[in-house]
């Protein structure tokens, strides 16, 4: 998708209220998906658009979460897609501890995302392989030229990093791997850090773990994961790793998808001021563009389905609802979530600058020592203020001083050269 900031048409271009589309949607990946998806069922007489440069919605990805980050309504609008579900726990495993926890987990290929939502959307709201060359209040023009007008417009492209912002990286690539034999595991190992903590080269210091999903009694996910100061990836090392780790457990056959990414981890910064420079009036922001996950696990399907539904239903309620005030009501939204997952940014700024680097295991190793609903309501971001205190109380991972620095700092700015793949994936 195209990644640049658009400059807004003049103030001339004004929504036009005899436009053919209620609402244009630019892009399809998971947000964009999402709104689409709860306009169609909850607001059916919304006239949207759902415009991707890709050829598939949802580009190449898996997105994963426990079942209790989302609230009836969202696991309603999950409802039409197949999922991958494991409803006996999961484990993790540390240098000092292993367990195993009782909450349900879920996973969502993009592959699936993306039958699901042709099959059930009408084919004439999807332009697939059309890419939006400027976005306004009024509509979209396309990179071919075609002007697309509507009376709300929707941003929902890829993050873009800020010098506003503040924080690290979660560096990954995974691989399916089909197994000649069945590999015996049947719950998710959502962290495996007894695993060496030593970065690839160039990608600075970092905290590893492994992550595994198994798929079906012969296709096993996995993927290495970093937590690292910098948005680099040696994807040649990586696939090195996991091959390693495969043949580690026994796992023979041979690799049949894989996916890699890097996404922020942000620890603080100035908010307004990184949207500002992003925005374009009149057009709201969503997903993760929009500031729309959590800070420290990034994790996003939770939000953006809570987000497609607020959307849709604020549309349904209102069907006079101007793009102005519908990027407004967006904007709010996003402003209460930085605020309330400020707890978690502390936490991401103990992550990269309290704890040494080849000690970041044990951040995460004294946090899953904790209560397993505490755990649960940390990842959906529902944190209450004893589970804080908690988290924070005991023999602490990190120095008394670091801490206080982590704690009043602002946080290392985000790194916004290019993201860098070493080898391409």
């Amino acid at each position: 998708m195209n990644e640049s900031r658009q400059n807004p048409a003049p103030d001339s271009a004004a929504p036009d209220t005899a436009a053919p589309h209620d609402v244009i949607i630019v892009g399809g990946g998971l947000a964009g998906g999402l709104i689409a998806l709860a306009l169609h069922r909850h607001a059916p007489d919304c006239r949207f658009q759902l415009v991707e440069a890709g050829r598939t919605l949802g580009g190449h990805h898996r997105w994963s979460w426990f079942a209790t980050d989302t609230r009836p309504a969202a696991q309603g609008l999950m409802s039409g897609f197949a999922l991958n579900g494991w409803d006996e726990g999961y484990d993790i495993t540390f240098p000092r501890l292993g367990r195993t926890l009782p909450t349900s987990y879920r996973s969502l290929a993009s592959a699936e995302f993306h039958r699901a939502l042709t099959a059930e959307l009408p084919a004439d709201r999807v332009l697939l392989e059309t890419r939006a060359a400027q976005l306004d209040a009024g509509g979209v023009t396309l990179a071919d030229g075609t002007r697309v007008a509507a009376r709300r417009v929707i941003d929902c492209r890829p993050f873009r990093s800020s010098n506003h912002l503040a924080g690290g990286w979660q560096v990954f690539l995974g691989q399916q791997f089909r197994c000649e034999t069945p590999h015996g595991l049947t719950r998710p190992v959502i962290m495996d850090a007894s695993v060496d903590q030593i970065a690839p080269h160039g990608n600075g210091a970092a905290y590893r773990f492994v992550y595994v999903l198994p798929l079906s009694p012969t296709e096993v996910f996995i993927e290495d994961t970093y937590y690292a100061d910098q948005p680099k990836m040696d994807a040649e090392v990586l696939k090195g790793r996991v091959a390693e780790y495969a043949h580690r457990n026994g796992w023979k056959g041979e690799v049949v998808d894989q996916e890699a990414g890097i996404l922020p981890v942000i620890s603080g910064g100035n908010f307004a001021a990184a949207q500002a420079e992003i925005a374009i009036p009149g057009v709201a922001l969503a997903g993760a563009r929009g500031g729309f996950s959590h800070p420290l696990t990034s994790y996003t399907l939770p939000f953006a389905a809570d987000n497609a539904l607020a959307i849709a239903q604020a549309i349904a309620a209102r069907p006079d609802l101007s793009g102005h005030e519908l990027a407004a009501f967006c904007a709010r939204r996003a402003k209460r979530h930085w605020r309330a997952t400020a707890y978690y940014r502390m936490l991401s700024r103990m992550l990269f600058e309290a704890a040494e680097p080849d000690k970041r295991v044990v951040v995460f190793e004294h946090f899953y020592a904790l209560r397993g609903q505490l755990v649960e309501r940390f990842y959906a971001g529902r944190s209450t203020w004893p589970d804080r205190l908690r988290i924070l109380t005991g023999k602490p991972p990190v120095t008394i001083p670091r801490a206080i620095r982590a704690l009043f700092s602002s946080g290392k700015p985000l790194d916004t050269k290019p993201l860098k793949m070493e080898t391409p994936a």
